[in-house]
């Protein structure tokens, strides 16, 4: 059983935390005016993934080592920013390649497209200590321990908050691709928005270490 007043103050500050800019959409909105809006639902799909996985991890206390150990919690911390690092080198690298003969002559595009972006955006998510975080300090303020079992709520409302996030992040998808495709009418724009997007990792990665 779930407090309804906690319960609606859950939704509540999801929404707010879920619309809020930060390093998730960023990564989405990267993806999406790389490879299009496939690319940023597989984001979607992905970062739900890892919320999952994040859940799964508080309820059964995994999580709570990261808080209580730094070497654990800079261990993750840094294995996550070199997968993001990877990423943006990866796509950097591939701006720099050069043309086949048969697209010599044609606007570049993206050899990354859609290649296991689902699974990138999961990695993310995990490899994203933050986000522990915030599953083992913000989630258990909603818990009433007075009603039903607090593992059981503490599943619930993990589950609620990806649950409740995609469509927000499709939203940003759907403008994001509108964007997108404004630049991607104008000859070599996809060249720039490959390496804009790897700029973005980058810059993901740094700021996790922050």
């Amino acid at each position: 059983m779930i407090n309804p007043d906690f319960l609606l103050s859950f939704l509540l500050a999801s929404f707010l935390m879920a619309v809020a800019p930060g390093p998730s959409n960023a990564f989405l909105m990267a993806q999406t005016f790389a490879n299009g809006r496939k690319a940023g639902m597989q984001s979607a799909f992905g970062f739900a993934l890892g919320g999952v996985v994040h859940t799964f991890f508080a309820v059964i206390g995994l999580s709570a080592i990261l808080k209580a150990s730094e070497t654990a919690y800079a261990s993750v911390q840094y294995a996550g920013a070199a997968y993001l690092c990877y990423l943006g080198f990866m796509m950097l690298k591939g701006t720099f390649m050069p043309p086949s003969c048969e697209q010599s002559d044609k606007p570049h595009v993206t050899t990354n497209k859609n290649k296991n972006v689902m699974f990138h955006a999961m990695m993310t998510e995990v490899l994203n200590p933050k986000v522990a975080l915030f599953f083992i300090a913000f989630i258990p303020q909603f818990v009433d321990h007075s009603l039903s079992s607090a593992t059981f709520q503490l599943a619930f409302f993990g589950l609620l908050y990806p649950i409740f996030a995609f469509p927000i992040d499709c939203t940003y998808i759907y403008f994001g691709d509108k964007i997108a495709q404004f630049f991607k009418n104008h000859p070599n724009s996809q060249l720039w928005i490959d390496r804009l997007t790897g700029i973005v990792f980058i810059a993901l990665a740094i700021n996790l270490l922050l």
